[in-house]
């Protein structure tokens, strides 16, 4: 889906080689690719084909050769969909507060902010347990608070339970991936960079 490789670009694009976190999205995207582009072929004629032909390289390997895969049953999650569909409206609300400031100048991308995250329902906040709010929200920092939202924090009618307060990023910005942390400025050889890019490029 268009969310999941959103977030994702960031590991794809600047996670080192090897590490675990890149070559799982890597592997989910070729699964969601390798059955999107089979299933819509019969439809899309020409365009699935091109897209095979662009991602394998093969011109005798047409993706009308091809049989439709097998997906495993266990694949289906009705939980783990309820899920993300709870976080997706947080997010929506995160990224709502970003465009006004956006829109007022303050910002000119996603990165340049660290928002707070208030969530009113304790199974709101179990929700983002393991996970990385400012990686879902493309931010430089975010945080999840289990309180009621400050009066003039930003709410979308339909999300309840949740507002959002707007902050910058504080720190430098990271020649490499962008983000802007306090750790930039700090590596020895690479004073341009955050700890994770000094590691990536050695």
């Amino acid at each position: 889906s268009a969310f999941y490789f959103d977030v994702r670009k960031d590991s794809l694009y600047c996670d080192a080689i090897g590490s675990t976190r890149r070559r799982s999205s890597r592997t989910a995207l070729d699964a969601i690719f390798t059955r999107v582009v089979i299933w819509l072929a019969p439809v899309l004629c020409f365009t699935m084909e091109e897209a095979w032909t662009t991602r394998f390289g093969d011109k005798d390997n047409s993706v009308h050769l091809q049989l439709f895969p097998e997906t495993p049953s266990s694949w289906a999650n009705d939980a783990l969909v309820a899920k993300w569909s709870r976080i997706r409206d947080l997010r929506r609300v995160v990224t709502g507060a970003l465009e006004i400031e956006r829109r007022n100048k303050t910002i000119g991308a996603s990165l340049e902010a660290a928002p707070t995250l208030y969530l009113e329902r304790p199974e709101d906040a179990a929700l983002f347990e393991g996970l990385n709010l400012s990686e879902i929200a493309i931010t430089s920092a975010a945080e999840v608070r289990i309180q009621a939202a400050p009066e003039d924090a930003f709410r979308l009618q339909d999300v309840a339970g949740a507002g959002v307060s707007f902050a910058k990023a504080s720190g430098e910005k990271c020649a490499r991936c962008w983000m802007i942390l306090e750790e930039v400025g700090h590596q020895p050889h690479h004073p341009d960079l955050c700890h994770r890019c000094s590691g990536v490029v050695g």
